[in-house]
Order: structure tokens, then sequence, then C-alpha cells
């Protein structure tokens, strides 16, 4: 599986890589320089979101959800325009948005961090019903949100600790219990950053600093990873016509002379597919 360019426009802090299931298109986040891109087709497409923004779902086939650092906001991709839905540590200054995903039940996970990395500053927030929650407090790079198929397993690492964990859910979504290590990578000397599940719910975790996306099946073991030319790989989406393509977001972040391909988009074909990113309820 050879990972190829798909955009070569460079990313400081390339993050939230996502599939729109009904628009067949691929978006992602610049966080730190406030930008959100997207592809049609041949076209390159870019849009300036006045902060910090890290994540995406989809409402309907015209409008996402995104999280920025004062929280979440509706975002009409014909004209550009946005407008909040629900405030998440809108009034602080030394905290931003980081990795976000909407849950099979409709809700959407969305976490903060401190700016820069302050240690246990951040959340993870859970968006349901209208109202949003913390579930996950004292982090501090919280990253690889994602959730086994049935939606009732979630998944989410703290980066610094090496280790994923996983969270057992209720029929609504809602944690049930403590979370639980799904893979320690601490031995490896891995940091897991963004991460998805595909269709046989494998966890597919990108891992900063280490250039590739590693696939760890439902029991926690190692199956395969994959490459690509960006050191700093921050996070996978499943996408094309049978989710049968894995795109990943890298970074230039940390790097004092970055050659062309760190910050770039990365694409391959891959034998497993993926699935649909569900659709988020308001």
């Amino acid at each position: 599986m050879n990972a190829t360019i798909y955009d070569a426009r460079t990313c400081f802090l390339g993050e939230g890589a996502f599939w729109h299931p009904e628009r067949g298109q691929l978006f992602w986040f610049d966080i730190l320089r406030g930008r959100l891109l997207s592809r049609a087709g041949d076209q390159p497409l870019e849009w300036q979101i006045g902060e910090m923004a890290s994540a995406a779902g989809w409402i309907d086939r015209d409008t996402l959800l995104i999280s920025t650092e004062t929280g979440l906001r509706r975002f009409d991709i014909l004209t550009g325009g946005h407008e909040p839905i629900a405030a998440i540590e809108a009034t602080r200054d030394d905290t931003r948005c980081n990795d976000g995903r909407a849950d099979p039940m409709g809700g959407f996970w969305a976490s903060t961090m401190g700016k820069p990395a302050a240690p246990k500053a951040g959340t993870i927030y859970r968006y349901y019903n209208g109202t949003v929650e913390p579930l996950l407090r004292d982090l501090t790079i919280p990253n690889a949100i994602c959730f086994a198929p049935d939606g009732r397993r979630a998944y989410f690492a703290d980066t610094p600790t090496g280790k994923i964990m996983t969270l057992a859910l209720d029929a609504q979504g809602w944690p049930e219990g403590a979370p639980e290590v799904f893979v320690d990578l601490t031995s490896e000397g891995l940091k897991p950053d963004g991460a998805v599940t595909d269709a046989q719910g494998a966890v597919w975790n990108a891992q900063w600093g280490a250039g590739r996306v590693a696939r760890y099946l439902p029991d926690g073991s190692f199956d395969r990873a994959v490459s690509v030319a960006g050191r700093n790989s921050t996070c996978p989406a499943f996408g094309g016509p049978d989710f049968r393509q894995l795109f990943v977001t890298t970074a230039q972040e940390g790097m004092t002379d970055p050659d062309a391909a760190q910050g770039c988009v990365f694409a391959l074909d891959t034998p497993i597919a993926g699935r649909a990113e569900p659709r988020v309820v308001l």
C-alpha cells in the first residue's frame, strides 16, 4: 500500500481529516492557522474560519458541524458562513480545540487542550440533544477519538502517555465505567494521535513523529502499519466510493526545515473498507 500526495498545500498543523459521505468530499483543518480545506475534484477549496478549528461532522449535505476554540459551529459549505451552536471553553484564552468525531448515536465528541500543551489542561466533551457535557478531564493532548461501529465503545488517547484507551458506552452513547488501556505504545516510544475505525471495528491510529498509521484489531493486537512521507502523521479518514481509500493529514509543527512532503495530505488504497461517518443530530 503506497501513499501518494492527495493535496500538496502544506499545513502547519494539519488535522481533522473527514470524508462527507453524501458529498463524497474530503475536508481537513490547519488548526493553528484557522483554515478549513477541501477539494472539489481538481479544484482546491479553502475557508478562513477566524479562529482555530480542528474537527468536523456532517449535519446535512451542505452543512458541517465544526469544533473551534470557542465551541461548536454550524458551517455552510456553499457560502462559507458559520454560526455558533454550543459554547465550549469560550471564555478561556489558555485552551484550544483539538480532536473530535461524531458518535453513532448522533452526538459529537470534541476535545480541548492547553496552549501550548499545558499538562492536564484538556477535556473531552460530548454534544448531544442540544447540550454539552464534559466526559474526561485532566488530559494533556486528547486525541484518537473514534467509536466501534455499534456505538457501544469509544476510543481516545492522551498523546504524551503513549496509550490508547477504551471506554464502554451505554445505549445513548454515554460512558459506562472507567477507561481501560486498549493499546500501550510506551515500549515502542510511539505517540498516538488521531484515529478512526474501519468496518470490521479495528482502530487505525496516526502516530506523531513516526510517519505512519497503525491498525489495531478489536482485541488490541497489532495488525499492520502503513507509511506516509509526512513524519508528523496526525489523523486518518476513510473515503472514496467504497471507503477503501485512506487519507492522512500531517503537520510541519516542531520541524525546523520541513521538506515539501511535510504538512501535506496523503492518500492510499486499502484492502479493508472503512465506513461512513454518522450524521450529527442537532
